[in-house]
């Protein structure tokens, strides 16, 4: 379904609007020599290596733009459609080539960090509901891509930035690509973290800085990108599948009321609200101030969908291994157009959404690492 969108056209223009996208990323040149270099591998590990080296390539000219999450996300949808219709001379396995194209170009691959510095990792969303909106683009994704690598100096310490960006896809998150991502930052070892963000697109007007993360999924309104269903509802919310063991809800461990004082142009607002069903109960029951001892998690303050899901996966995690990181879940404001443009791809109510929105994320970000060095100190 993803890839069936790469011929969708808005307004007189015939190009379908991916294409317009790629080109304007500066992303066409890339995408063009890879389609072209399939036909001359001679073998399945030379397929390998081009796999990985483009998707790293196609990851890194994105971040250097930095400014749009669009292009990058068009451009991996035609790779993947050019691997999927590729039959060379010799056996390999799509799948597999298709999965190191997505962990690379979706900086999994190269988030690691260098010695000596404090380490914050951060991670990002695809857009979605394209259907309803094909030029749409996701804040917490444009975050990821301008915020890949950086150095910034927190507090007079030296504070560097790795980032990811997740698909919206189920079928991802139930073969444990969160917790592939994750896992090497929240272990014990040279990579781990000193803070851990996952971040997502959610009301309009606000940041969200989500307090209690539920394991199931629940929402029956809205597929992911591949117009797939999660399988929960609201009056029978479904257990993530494939999640290791854990509590139905688990709390952030962000400091959300140093975070909320990061202000500018949007509100910041602590969100401890869930829905569950409680105990000895079978409807569900909205809690503005948390949840209740033995109660069935229906929704997380993020909601039922991959949002709530990512942040209660990175945060069972983190329980499970121990690990002294500080961790949770921002949601940003929609990123809308201006009024009255339905069909250019930018405009500058657009622009200047996406940066405002991409700094004050930057500001919260900050005030959450100072106040976690203030408490390891």
């Amino acid at each position: 379904m993803e890839e069936a969108r790469l011929t969708r056209t808005i307004g007189a223009d015939p190009t379908p609007v991916p294409a317009r996208l790629i080109r304007a990323g500066g992303l066409d040149g890339l995408v063009g020599a890879f389609e072209a270099s399939l036909c001359h591998l001679p073998n399945r590990r030379a397929a390998e290596v081009a796999v990985d080296v483009q998707g790293r390539l196609l990851w890194e000219a994105a971040v250097a733009r930095g400014e749009d999450d669009r292009p990058l996300y068009w451009a991996r949808l035609t790779l993947t459609r050019a691997l999927r219709q590729w039959t060379p001379r010799f056996a390999v396995s799509h799948p597999d080539l298709e999965n190191r194209l997505e962990r690379a170009s979706r900086g999994i691959t190269s988030s690691d960090f260098v010695p000596g510095a404090r380490k914050l990792f951060v991670s990002g969303f695809d857009p979605f509901l394209l259907d309803t909106e094909i030029r749409r683009s996701n804040p917490s994704g444009v975050n990821a891509l301008a915020l890949d690598g950086k150095w910034i100096t927190v507090d007079g310490e030296p504070v560097q930035i790795q980032t990811a960006m997740f698909p919206v896809r189920y079928a991802d998150f139930d073969h444990g690509v969160v917790e592939d991502a994750f896992r090497a930052h929240l272990a014990p070892g040279t990579q781990r973290a000193d803070l851990v963000v996952t971040v997502s697109q959610g009301r309009p007007g606000q940041f969200d800085l989500e307090v209690n993360n539920g394991r199931r999924r629940s929402v029956s309104s809205i597929g992911d990108n591949d117009n797939v269903w999660g399988g929960g509802s609201l009056t029978a919310p479904l257990t993530f599948p494939g999640v290791g063991p854990g509590a139905e809800f688990v709390p952030t461990s962000l400091p959300v009321d140093a975070m909320r004082a990061a202000t500018g142009r949007f509100p910041v607002l602590v969100n401890r609200s869930v829905t569950e069903i409680p105990a000895g109960g079978t409807a569900p029951v909205f809690r503005p101030d948390g949840p209740t001892p033995g109660s069935v998690a229906v929704n997380g303050g993020g909601g039922g969908y991959l949002s709530n899901e990512i942040a209660y996966r990175a945060t069972r995690l983190r329980v499970e291994l121990g690990a002294p990181v500080a961790g949770g879940h921002v949601h940003t404001p929609v990123l809308d157009f201006g009024a009255g443009n339905t069909t250019e791809l930018t405009d500058p109510v657009f622009e200047a959404n996406r940066s405002d929105m991409t700094a004050q994320l930057l500001l919260i970000l900050r005030a959450g690492i100072s106040a976690r060095v203030a408490i390891a100190q």
